[in-house]
């Protein structure tokens, strides 16, 4: 039997069909409003690229920028998007982020504390923005093999629990007021 697939709609069925597990499927209500939260809080509605953002529950893996596996949120890439305002806390409750990317973008605020709940985030870059304050303690897990906050305003001393991490690899920290 030969189908012919030009949609997700069509990849949705194949996998209903031969059985096959799918990484599409709706995120928990936390995870979505996490994302609502950030497009609201950074002028969503004038970034250069909003493709399918607010879209019904389950669509969020469609959302431009947005990386969903097993059901939860993976990757944030918004880098060069024209992001303006503060990242939300709610952020945080993106549990399962590997990526984290809002580079390049005129983010300021401080940087909330409670990105420091997200358990596995290897890639985490805010490098190129306005960010300001202090750089929250928070962040010194031991679970990033890239960490870019260079070029911001940030202040203060680097923590010891981010200073003193065994396994971060790359630290970027240039360009601020360390």
């Amino acid at each position: 039997m030969r189908i012919n697939c030009h949609s997700k709609f069509g990849a949705v069925i194949i996998l209903l069909l031969t059985g096959a597990s799918s990484a599409i499927g709706a995120i928990p209500t936390i995870e979505r409003d996490a994302l609502i939260s950030l497009y609201k809080s950074t002028n969503g509605d004038n970034w250069t690229h909003k493709d399918n953002w607010l879209g019904p529950p389950g669509t969020e893996g469609s959302w431009f920028g947005v990386t969903c596996k097993y059901d939860v949120v993976s990757g944030l890439k918004l880098n060069k998007n024209n992001l303006v305002g503060q990242i939300p806390p709610e952020l945080g409750n993106l549990k399962k982020l590997d990526q984290l990317y809002l580079n390049n973008n005129q983010l300021s605020g401080p940087i909330p504390p409670e990105l420091g709940n997200l358990e596995r985030c290897n890639e985490f870059v805010l490098s190129y923005n306005k960010l300001s304050g202090p750089i929250p303690p928070e962040l010194g897990k031991d679970w990033y093999l890239w960490l870019a906050l260079n070029d911001n305003q940030l202040s203060g001393s680097i923590p010891p629990e981010l200073a003193n991490s065994p396994l971060s690899m790359r630290f970027e920290l240039q360009n601020n007021k360390l």
